[in-house]
């Protein structure tokens, strides 16, 4: 009766094999675990302009949450990613001004809710105020927020986007251009919460 011998090269091929499918597995798992985060856990976002200086600088790369609104809505002065009322397509960074409800007024490079005497304290502007900082009314609809940059000098934001609505032709009327001045919370992607290039930091509430 015949008995087949194993060579010692078999084990090695056997062994090779083991390996390179660990690595596959290893490959296969990082990139569906890298797509989930990705797509529903974490936004990574690059900064193209120098609306939310002195925070946030040009070409800083930072890391937003897509669950940080499952149990509750934004807050005042969250940092908050969203699509561009006017084309819905591209993603803006801006803070929460206004919120559900909210009458906000903007007089003299001031803001004032809900007819309040004393001015939100804002100590994160880069410098003073003085370009489209006077004569804004907003009434805040239910569900949604009210956005402005943090260099508003620069920033297009809620103060501008019924004007680039009528420029685009999505708005006929000054009325129906009104609506674009606010972002409605299921809009809202997530909220920015550290920046990790070219410097580490988180961010938090002020």
């Amino acid at each position: 009766m015949e008995q087949t011998v194993q060579t010692e090269q078999e084990p090695e091929k056997e062994k090779k094999k083991f390996n390179i499918w660990e690595y596959v597995r290893i490959v296969v798992f990082a990139c569906i675990a890298g797509f989930l985060i990705n797509h529903f856990v974490l936004i990574n976002a690059v900064i193209p302009s120098g609306s939310m200086e002195n925070l946030l600088q040009i070409d800083d790369q930072i890391f937003g949450c897509r669950l940080s609104y499952l149990f509750h809505g934004p807050e005042r002065y969250d940092v908050v990613m969203f699509p561009y009322p006017v084309d819905g397509e591209t993603i803006y960074i801006k803070r929460v001004i206004g919120l559900p409800g909210e009458k906000v007024e903007i007089k003299d490079g001031k803001i004032y809710i809900d007819g309040s005497k004393k001015p939100l304290k804002e100590n994160y502007l880069p410098e003073e105020w003085t370009i489209n900082n006077d004569g804004y009314v907003f009434e805040v609809p239910n569900d949604c927020y009210l956005m402005l940059g943090d260099n508003r000098n620069i920033s297009e934001d809620s103060r501008l986007w019924p004007e680039s609505a009528i420029e685009d032709g999505v708005a006929s009327s000054e009325e129906e251009a009104q609506s674009y001045s606010y972002v409605h919370k299921d809009k809202i992607i997530g909220r920015a919460i550290l920046k990790y290039y070219p410097h580490f930091s988180m961010f938090l509430n002020i």
